[in-house]
């Protein structure tokens, strides 16, 4: 062979070893023959699966925020970028990358360290049962299987396979069975051996375009090494212990508050006995948050310069994408009911009503204003 065949035969070995790749990437994938339930099965019982990979979300919902929401404003309004281990439930890290550097969740069983490299600061904080979203909310698995909580088998069909991560992964469709509900559709495609949830994308009633999207790009299977999800603590670094997580871990703690327990034609969740509600399930949610005025009067003042914002009698309502927002005014308590959810306006409004009408009902004891 005569050196410029040889040298032939490199360059075209070459090629086809970058180009492989790429060109199955871009052919389309084979359809699963799977059913809509048997795969909504296979995603639920894929709870305990493990996992590590790199997932991006994007959000496009511009909520209004303060300093108490900003994480929440970021995660559903932004691109989101990270980095996952996964073990189990009680063994994770979820790394949230930044320009600048990142922000690690390392959960155990005992709770959850959040460490800033920027500031060179951890925190570690216990796992309230109820508190605000945080990064790993919006990982594919953990944000799908919330989503199809109590779903009707009845309520949903099978839509094309797509290719995920280099996965060729069949996808389901989920349509909220109550009429109270804000969201036209969620469209999951999962894993077809596994069951994990690869992508997400929930879509508004009136829109075509998904309100929120979460995806891995890169994902593995296999189960990640223990010492990866254990943090240890740097030399010399701040660290400090809080009892009290967020805002919303603070008012179920403190406020005295006790909601009903059913709300603009939804049952209250089972977890939520204490001055925070949670009402429906699945895809259809409403959270009944009862803030004292040092936390409702900034959140009220940002909302009422958001575009789109409406006065009504109930206090002041915004919808965004499927989320809608309405802030009342608590009467001889200097704060206000924050109604959140996937739920429509008018549902907000009759939930707002019942709180104002009723609020002598909800009070059991006196706490922080």
């Amino acid at each position: 062979m005569t050196p410029g065949r040889r040298w032939s035969c490199v360059v075209l070995a070459l090629a086809l070893l970058i180009g492989l790749p790429l060109i199955m990437r871009a052919l389309p994938p084979r359809d699963s023959a799977i059913g809509a339930s048997a795969l909504l099965d296979r995603i639920d019982a894929s709870r305990d699966s493990s996992y590590s990979g790199y997932v991006e979300t994007l959000g496009t919902l511009q909520l209004p925020v303060t300093d108490r929401f900003v994480d929440v404003g970021e995660l559903f309004g932004e691109r989101t970028r990270m980095r996952v281990w996964w073990r189990d439930e009680n063994a994770w890290r979820v790394d949230k990358i930044l320009a600048t550097g990142e922000v690690d969740l390392f959960h155990d069983g005992g709770g959850t360290t959040e460490w800033s490299y920027e500031q060179d600061r951890g925190k570690r904080t216990r796992d309230p049962d109820i508190r605000l979203p945080r990064t790993a909310d919006l990982l594919p698995p953990e944000l799908a299987r919330r989503l199809i909580q109590e779903v009707s088998r009845d309520a949903v069909e099978r839509i094309r396979v797509r290719r995920v991560a280099g996965v060729a992964a069949p996808g389901v469709r989920v349509r909220p069975g109550a009429a109270q509900s804000s969201i036209d559709h969620v469209d999951i495609w999962a894993d077809p051996t596994s069951g994990l949830a690869l992508r997400v994308d929930v879509i508004a009633k009136g829109d075509k375009t998904a309100a929120l999207t979460s995806k891995f790009m890169t994902v593995s299977t296999e189960t990640p090494d223990a010492e990866t999800t254990i943090f240890r603590r740097p030399p010399g670094a701040e660290f400090v212990y809080d009892d009290t997580l967020d805002i919303a871990d603070a008012a179920n703690q403190y406020a005295p508050f006790r909601p009903p327990g059913s709300l603009a034609g939804l049952k209250r969740s089972p977890s939520a006995q204490r001055a925070v509600g949670i009402y429906g399930s699945g895809v259809t949610k409403l959270v009944a948050i009862p803030l004292w005025n040092k936390a409702a009067e900034p959140l009220r003042e940002q909302l009422e310069a958001t575009p789109g914002v409406q006065s009504v009698a109930e206090g002041d309502v915004l919808r965004v994408g499927p989320l809608g927002v309405l802030l009342t005014r608590i009467e001889g308590y200097g704060g206000g009911w924050l109604l959140t959810g996937t739920v429509t306006k008018s549902t907000l409004v009759r939930a707002a009503r019942k709180l104002d009408a009723r609020l002598a009902q909800y009070v059991v004891t006196v706490g922080p204003r």
